[in-house]
């Protein structure tokens, strides 16, 4: 009897079918394959698979060449099941592969489960504000430079920093780090012993007793409105690596990584709400003391996982000359250094703007516009950094917990230095994941900051996956967590102990873990904010804004530092007012800030069109907003004299803290005013 009459397909087209999936295993472009050839192929026991769906899965699939007929061979060649349906191998899930899947699982829960134990244990015993906030100022060094750098690294850091490497095919990102060296060796001799000397609980402690509450009380606000936005954001980036992880756990397969790749908010919600209680948790209860100490855990993974990607893609790779072959300017010096005069750069830069000659504006407009220069490399990054871990109490801190100046400032000087071969190796990821996609660009997604959270979930090895994805947690809940105990401190010291005086140290304990918990859910509106955003708006390019809202009001923060730490009798309360104003909006206008606010908000109006930044304004790369906003805020700064009696005020606040208890400053002045004011005997 013929095959026919067993079921409803004539024998006609099952061999037609079989016809197209044989031409398309062996390498012919097939426009006509169809999605059910593989059903059909099955019911008939032509049984099409093994070498021929192999070569069927590298042909159509694995080069790219016919990738829009990928799919129907893939099925054909499948018996009809899709190549996510099938997983790596393009073999059914079996519970073998479901138990592979099960141990990056494992690794990743038992992670989450240790670091908080961790957290919880080593942050015990939290009595006063001193030790939730400073940790008795009794930590190790080397416990404080591993804490400072995996505060500066988040997911975003982990997963984009090697887009930077994919994209230019070279190491001079790496070279900002120069600047870096240089900003913190400032930091560390400048800035630091006056922070000690005052005993400050903030760094904006500082600024009030050096000019007075207004200073201290605006720059304040500015860093808590600064890192509540930035570290909000940031959320998205881990919230989007657990989602895709647990599909790819559920599903049995292989995810596409992208920004786009989630397109309803449940799910964003549910690891965004997970990820915060879990690092809420031991940093509400654990204070700075869980903050460093899971920190310098996190510190390891993060640069181990980073290690062994470079290992695995090497081999994926087959070796460094392989690399050089696919990236020959690793052989030159641009490979590895730009001094932003190169030929080729100079010669695009004419004939973008048409220039026949170049002048020395022509050079600075070139060298403001450049991101990776010698000159941003030795001047905008040194007052970026300066601006970071100087002036953000995010970063500054942990080093406030040191016992001294001195070892602190080896801390972030140490740190400095080892942050070098960190970021070239994040770096050289990229520059690997380029080599790895032009080989086998079966997984590339389309959008450069995805190149390596894509090889972690759809190449890495069992086990290995697991300890990478659990390194990009770690990386995202050491700088949240960071960001959780500065925002707290700094609510309680710089304002609630303003107003509210007079209560217990256990009361400003509860307080300032209260402050914790307002700020995890505050950021947990702000994460699920922007996922709607994305989700409702693929196309929405919020991260660059609000991810570097930290380069708009650093500058502006940096620059009355400067002020008081450079000068002596110059600044005033009501002149930093004016400066800092005046600093913001030189940020926000050198990066474009005000035009991208602008067009947000014309369609409200009825107005139609598109705003552009005048062309007497040259473009200027991130890498400069920082110096442009710390010199405009010294500049209108510096025209204000600072009062005789705040002058006289900082004096004695220096003379009286080495013998004063080491309390909030608030607290300080308040009791001192108690002893002046009790009668004699």
């Amino acid at each position: 009897m013929d095959d026919s009459a067993n079921n409803s397909f004539p024998r006609v087209l099952v061999d037609e079918a079989f016809t197209r999936a044989v031409r398309c295993a062996g390498g012919v472009p097939v426009t006509d394959l169809r999605p059910d050839d593989g059903a059909l192929l099955a019911l008939h026991g032509h049984g099409f698979g093994g070498l021929a769906g192999l070569r069927a899965g590298r042909r159509c699939g694995g080069s790219g060449r016919h990738r829009r007929d990928s799919l129907g061979c893939d099925q054909a060649a499948n018996g009809g099941r899709t190549k996510a349906e099938l997983g790596r191998n393009g073999r059914k899930v079996d519970i073998g592969t479901e138990g592979q899947l099960l141990v990056d699982g494992v690794i990743i829960l038992f992670y989450f489960v240790a670091i908080t134990a961790i957290g919880l244990y080593m942050g015990r015993r939290q009595k006063s504000l001193n030790d939730f906030a400073l940790g008795g100022r009794r930590v190790p060094w080397w416990a404080v430079m591993a804490s400072i750098i995996a505060a500066e690294t988040s997911a975003a850091t982990f997963l984009g920093a090697p887009g930077e490497g994919y994209t230019n095919k070279s190491f001079a990102y790496a070279q900002l780090v120069l600047g870096l060296i240089i900003g913190r060796f400032i930091v560390g001799h400048v800035f630091l012993k006056p922070y000690f000397t005052y005993k400050v609980y903030t760094v904006y402690d500082y600024l009030g007793v050096r000019f007075g509450p207004w200073t201290k009380g605006y720059v304040s606000a500015l860093f808590l409105f600064m890192r509540t936005l930035a570290s909000g954001t940031r959320l998205f980036i881990p919230a989007l690596v657990m989602v895709l992880a647990y599909r790819m756990f559920v599903a049995g397969g292989q995810v596409q990584f992208s920004q786009q790749a989630v397109t309803t908010v449940g799910p964003y919600l549910i690891a965004i709400i997970a990820l915060t209680i879990v690092t809420c948790l031991y940093t509400a209860i654990g204070g700075i003391k869980a903050v460093i100490w899971t920190d310098v855990i996190q510190a390891c993974l993060m640069f181990g996982g980073a290690l062994i990607a470079i290992a695995i893609l090497l081999n994926h790779i087959g070796g460094l000359h392989e690399v050089i072959r696919a990236v020959p300017q690793l052989t030159t010096h641009e490979g590895y250094f730009l001094h932003g005069f190169e030929s080729r750069v100079v010669t695009q830069w004419q004939e973008r703007h048409h220039l026949v000659a170049m002048g020395l504006w022509d050079y600075v407009k070139l060298i403001l516009a450049s991101d990776y220069t010698l000159f941003s490399a030795l001047i905008g990054a040194t007052l970026g950094n300066m601006a970071a871990f100087g002036t953000d109490q995010d970063m500054v801190q942990r080093m406030l917990t040191a016992e001294t100046h001195q070892k602190a400032r080896r801390s972030l000087i140490t740190a400095a230095f080892i942050d070098l071969p960190i970021a070239s190796a994040f770096v050289f990821i990229g520059i690997l994941l380029f080599t790895y996609y032009q080989k086998d660009p079966t997984y590339q997604p389309q959008a450069t900051a995805d190149v390596f959270g894509s090889y972690i979930l759809n190449v890495m090895p069992v086990g290995v996956r697991g300890l990478v994805l659990a390194g990009i947690f770690a990386t995202a809940m050491g700088s949240f967590s960071a960001a959780l105990n500065a925002l707290a401190t700094g609510a309680t010291n710089d304002w609630y102990i303003r107003w509210v005086r007079g209560k217990s140290e256990v009361h400003y304990v509860q307080a300032a873990r209260w402050f914790t918990v307002f700020f995890a859910v505050l950021m947990i509106v702000i994460a699920g904010g922007f996922a709607y955003a994305k989700v409702t708006n693929p196309g929405l390019r919020i991260i660059p804004v609000v991810l570097g809202i930290a380069g708009f009001i650093l500058g502006p923060m940096l620059g009355v530092f400067l002020i008081g730490m450079f000068t002596e009798r110059r600044g005033s309360d009501a002149g930093n007012i004016i400066a800092i104003s005046a600093g913001l909006v030189a940020t926000v206008v050198v990066g474009q800030l005000n035009i991208v606010i602008l067009n947000a908000v014309a369609p409200l109006f009825g107005i139609d069109g598109t705003f552009q930044q005048p062309g007497w304004i040259p473009d200027v790369s991130f890498t400069w907003w920082a110096t442009i906003g710390a010199l405009t805020v010294f500049c209108v700064g510096v025209l204000f004299r600072t009062p005789d009696q705040v002058l006289e005020s900082a004096a004695r606040h220096a003379e009286v803290a080495p013998t004063t208890e080491d309390v909030p400053l608030a607290l300080r002045e308040s009791r001192a005013k108690e002893v002046v004011s009790m009668p004699t005997t």
